[in-house]
């Protein structure tokens, strides 16, 4: 889905048409949006309104779309992938926090070297095409997911998750100088659901069934930096999610 400023909700989640019925009748039915498949990219998303970015709220955290009183679920796996673009000013719209909260994770993507440059032209304007191959399907997917939920993690390590989660409140116990003097709101418990999950992840494709402290220190920042909201003192600082993560991490151990 390529989102735009005049994108409306409508041409994302569906809408219900009055329709001919075989008796010479109307009635309502649901036409299914693009929405309604197993992996969504949502190709600069904060270029659409505010309310356009909401219609994507219960898809993601419900995984069904709800129109007109009626619930409609979506296929499972259901993931939203979506990028932002970093550079414009206008005609941009910052994204609601309950939406960034229902992100797993936020990745920086750093500008390219020389070497990814060259990488870049040789698949995109050499002689040879690039061909896609699938390396999984729906049911590999769903399998692995169930597998990623029965990775071990330990009681001392689950208390440092919710200890991380806590310690970026400006009132929590264990919140560092800088969560006091620039954040407004901290992470969420979706972002203790998505640290936990990440770190499963991680522990698997390091071929182990149990979660180590190194894996959730790995993926810290991509699962919370985006569920930081900064005060006004914050933001006239230039601070950013990973300035004060970086604290967070130094003061809070296992």
């Amino acid at each position: 889905m390529q989102f735009t400023p005049d994108l409306m909700p409508s041409d994302g989640v569906g809408t219900s048409l009055a329709v001919s019925t075989a008796a010479g009748g109307k009635e309502m039915q649901y036409r299914p949006g693009p929405i309604f498949a197993n992996l969504v990219l949502a190709d600069e998303i904060n270029r659409a309104t505010p309310k356009t970015q909401s219609a994507l709220l219960e898809a993601m955290a419900e995984g069904s779309v709800t129109l007109s009183g009626e619930s409609h679920p979506l296929d499972q796996p259901f993931l939203v992938l979506a990028t932002q673009n970093p550079i414009e000013m206008e005609g941009t719209y910052p994204l609601p926090e309950a939406q960034l909260d229902r992100f797993l994770m936020k990745i920086h993507i750093h500008p390219e070297g020389v070497e990814q440059i060259m990488g870049i032209l040789d698949r995109t304007t050499g002689e040879e095409l690039t061909e896609v191959d699938p390396v999984g399907d729906r049911e590999s997917v769903l399998s692995m997911r169930q597998l990623a939920r029965q990775v071990v993690l330990s009681d001392p390590l689950k208390k440092f998750i919710a200890r991380l989660v806590m310690a970026t409140h400006p009132d929590g116990k264990e919140a560092s100088p800088k969560v006091g003097r620039f954040v407004r709101y901290g992470a969420s418990p979706r972002g203790a659901q998505a640290l936990t999950m990440a770190g499963k992840v991680l522990a698997l494709v390091r071929n182990r069934l149990h979660v180590a402290e190194e894996d959730i220190r790995d993926v810290a920042f991509a699962t919370l930096r985006h569920r930081l909201v900064l005060n006004f003192e914050g933001e006239a600082e230039g601070l950013a999610g990973d300035d004060v993560l970086e604290e967070v991490m130094e003061t809070v151990s296992v």
